[in-house]
């Protein structure tokens, strides 16, 4: 302390005494709302320079598939903004017949839409039976999926290849090959499903026994009109799945061009072809292939939280 400082004291009077006290003062306490408003601002600011930095890459992917291949350098460049912004790419993707786009696209579409409503049927008979039936072995059933989700479903990859290829099902019958793999398991994703089954009352079952209904009238009539969010989940999963995969599908239509889903024709563009010649174009596909599910999460986002949230409340 210095020479001349006079330290700051509150002065109290103690009645009971009759003294008079000196007390040092007591440090402010910070206000609560005031320190949870600096974290929640500090938490926005983290999620709004995530969000940039994760956009990056596509607004990147969106401005160079505005770039003609015909105008200016096909490849990479070291600007963002197009020259001149123009729809070139789009062209030849849509209408130019040496492109195969639409095809590809037409066979991802097929896809995804069969397996689309043959998953969901799966997994939500899977999950309504492991939900609300109490059977022997049902314990060792749910144990035994739960050990085998843990392996990744590239271990199979070869004997499914071999498999499929004594039934006739790759390269020009890629297609259906590809859509028994992705139904074949899809049972075993019931987890998420049986939790909101888990969240609905079974005495709606009960009632419904009672005035006659059989099990297949229960689950259609009553529990799926309330379980909405979690089918329409479980829709958008079966649907994306195949969408945008391409491992399973770049070997099993390895070498039959016309079966390529779009992924593995997009990927062949630049990694076989001429990759200066074909990135804008393989820019303004991706676009394109974006387009579906951008589209079905803006219209049913509501349902899609609404699902995941319910399904993880009680497994």
């Amino acid at each position: 302390m210095a020479k001349h400082e006079i330290p700051e004291v509150d002065i109290v009077v103690d009645e009971k005494a009759g003294v008079i006290r000196e007390v040092k003062p007591q440090p402010k306490l910070r206000s609560k709302k005031g320190h949870e408003r600096r974290v929640n601002s500090a938490i926005y600011t983290l999620l709004v320079v995530m969000s940039i930095v994760w956009l990056v890459p596509f607004v990147f992917l969106i401005l160079q598939s505005f770039r003609s291949y015909l105008t200016e350098s096909g490849g990479m460049v070291d600007y963002l903004l197009p020259k001149a912004f123009s729809l070139d790419n789009y062209r030849w993707l849509l209408f130019d017949e040496k492109s195969n786009f639409l095809r590809w696209y037409g066979n991802t579409l097929i896809i995804a839409l069969f397996c689309a409503v043959l998953q969901t049927l799966m997994v939500l008979s899977v999950s309504y039976a492991l939900s609300r039936l109490r059977f022997r072995g049902r314990k060792l059933i749910m144990n035994a999926v739960l050990v085998l989700g843990l392996f990744p479903g590239f271990l199979t990859m070869i004997t499914l290849y071999f498999l499929l290829k004594q039934l006739g099902l790759t390269q020009t019958g890629a297609i259906p090959g590809l859509i028994l793999i992705y139904v074949a398991s899809s049972g075993m994703g019931y987890y998420i499903s049986k939790g909101f089954f888990d969240t609905i009352p079974k005495s709606l079952d009960e009632s419904a026994r009672i005035d006659g209904a059989t099990r297949l009238q229960v689950f259609y009539k009553i529990i799926m009109p309330l379980a909405k969010p979690i089918v329409i989940y479980t829709v958008l999963m079966a649907f994306m799945a195949p969408w945008g995969d391409y491992v399973f599908a770049s070997y099993v239509a390895f070498g039959s061009e016309p079966n390529f889903n779009v992924a593995v024709g997009l990927y062949r563009w630049v990694n076989v072809n001429d990759y200066q010649g074909y990135f804008t174009r393989f820019c303004a596909g991706g676009v394109l292939v974006a387009v579906p599910i951008t589209a079905l999460f803006m219209a049913l986002q509501k349902y899609y939280v609404e699902g995941v949230t319910g399904g993880a409340v009680k497994g």
